[in-house]
């Protein structure tokens, strides 16, 4: 049978067929015991370790038995030197007789120079970086040319371990994934959620950007520092969604903007001289988030800068529903996407499952998770909800093979880490990968809440999946589940 390739780079196809994978490479790396090797299918077993089928010893395991168990150089007759000329660990060398360690060690000592003068942090970023599981990705992660400039700017000193000097620079992701590595291992002092961080960064080249038209630089500037800096700094709710809340800061700003702009170029007049003509006129053309300026509105009614006006809400037209079918159908798709990453779809089985928002998966822990004797149960509300035994399987090679978690987010208790030091994949992020696998997400949480609620009374399931019996009630109504509140209302209260 042939195996799966890996995911990343399609491979080149050639004559020479590899005895490990079978398909078709331009060349050979290796020839061992069991055939020719090809370079992916070397690379893999130079960077596979564990108890060796065989002897039971713990160290690198490149061969292969005929029944298709990892075992050792010594029991498959590989006579390939996999030793470091540096360390003497066994791996794949990769330059000058090294291992990946040695070589992430070397470079970074001749780019960083922990020693000249010497410097106790970027000593321990050094040992931080070479301490990764995977230190592969650290060499190509020093490869990319910003990455690459920042290093060098700390090795010459031009670049302090400080957040003001980290402001000063060029925005942009490698800088921002740098400084949170440096912040999760104390390297540099923690100024509080980077998300706030990020966002008063972007007000401050936001308002440059307005100097020009006092008119709408001023009241977007109150409606920013006043309103939404003092409620994102005030907040001390850990339960909070910062990335939404800033996300909806900016587009309200970025919004009442286009208002502001939309009154001097259309009508010629200013936001203190605005009539309910103007914002009805305006809020019925264009496209639908012009309604986000209600909230601009209101505040300066509330701040007693203005007048009231009328801001309607905006209600759906429609609550997006996946019939059952299409449920079970995606979950077998699920399933089945072999090639796609394996924390994708874990995520997307439990949204299918238990139809719990992004956000609340992005953020589950290990600790969530809990593995018995009996079963696997995951903690989304106050009560352990059982994870499906089909599933199993994939629930535990998830658990032990977590994305990211062999970099600087290693050490993570996160069950989806993310690619920045200490945090978990974002809403966002998750979001866009679940949408790659052709799910609609607010179609299939409905579907998924619509189909439990036939099962489950509306109370029990609130306390399995962390909403409320109201909500639960309402979604058992819309499935026209019989009696749907009547657990809800009797359900005995703890004395």
């Amino acid at each position: 049978m042939t195996e799966l390739r890996s995911r990343g780079r399609p491979r080149s196809v050639g004559e020479h067929e590899c005895s490990r994978c079978h398909h078709l490479a331009p060349k050979i790396r290796v020839h061992w015991p069991e055939g020719q090797i090809c370079g992916p299918c070397f690379t893999t077993a130079a960077r596979t370790y564990g108890q060796c089928a065989f002897c039971g010893t713990e160290r690198l395991l490149p061969g292969r038995s005929s029944t298709g168990q990892d075992i050792c150089r010594d029991c498959a007759g590989i006579t390939t030197k996999l030793d470091c000329d540096k360390c003497g660990r066994e791996g794949e060398r990769l330059r000058g007789g090294q291992c990946a360690r040695c070589v992430v060690t070397g470079d970074l000592e001749q780019i960083l120079k922990p020693h000249t003068p010497p410097d106790m942090r970027i000593k321990r970023l050094v040992t931080e970086l070479a301490a990764v599981p995977r230190p592969e990705s650290i060499i190509t992660w020093m490869r990319h040319p910003v990455t690459n400039d920042l290093l060098n700017r700390i090795g010459a000193r031009d670049l302090q371990l400080t957040h003001d000097a980290f402001d000063a620079l060029p925005p942009s992701r490698s800088l921002e994934h740098l400084r949170e590595m440096l912040v999760h291992h104390r390297m540099m002092p923690d100024r509080g959620d980077p998300r706030l961080a990020r966002f008063e960064a972007w007000l401050d080249q936001r308002l440059a950007t307005l100097k020009s038209t006092p008119a709408i630089h001023t009241p977007i500037e109150q409606f920013a520092r006043w309103h939404h800096l003092r409620r994102l700094r005030e907040s001390i709710d850990p339960a909070r969604n910062m990335d939404n809340a800033t996300r909806c800061a900016k587009q309200e700003l970025t919004e009442a903007g286009k208002f502001l702009r939309w009154l001097l170029d259309e009508h010629d007049t200013t936001i203190n001289h605005l009539r309910q003509a103007h914002l009805d006129a305006y809020l019925s053309e264009g496209p639908t988030t012009r309604n986000t300026i209600r909230n601009f509105i209101q505040w300066r009614t509330r701040a007693g800068i203005a007048p009231p006006f009328k801001t309607p809400y905006r209600t759906a037209r429609t609550t997006p529903l996946a019939s059952s079918r299409q449920r079970l159908e995606l979950i077998k798709t699920v399933i089945e996407a072999e090639h796609t990453h394996l924390s994708t779809r874990i995520a997307a089985l439990i949204l299918l499952l238990y139809g719990i928002p992004v956000r609340r998966i992005s953020e589950l822990t290990l600790d969530d998770v809990e593995t018995t004797a009996e079963q696997t149960t995951i903690r989304i509300g106050p009560l352990p909800a059982p994870i499906p035994e089909p599933l199993l399987p994939l629930f535990h090679r998830h658990l032990a093979h977590r994305g990211n978690h062999q970099t600087m987010n290693h050490q993570t208790q996160w069950l989806f880490p993310g690619t920045r030091a200490g945090h978990h994949v974002t809403e966002q992020a998750l979001m866009h990968r679940l949408r790659g696998l052709g799910i609609d997400i607010q179609a299939a949480r409905n579907a998924a809440l619509h189909d439990l609620t036939k099962e489950i009374d509306p109370a029990s399931l609130a306390d399995l999946l962390g909403y409320s019996t109201k909500i639960m009630t309402i979604h058992a109504a819309r499935a026209a589940v019989p009696m749907a509140t009547y657990p809800a209302i009797n359900r005995p209260q703890p004395r």
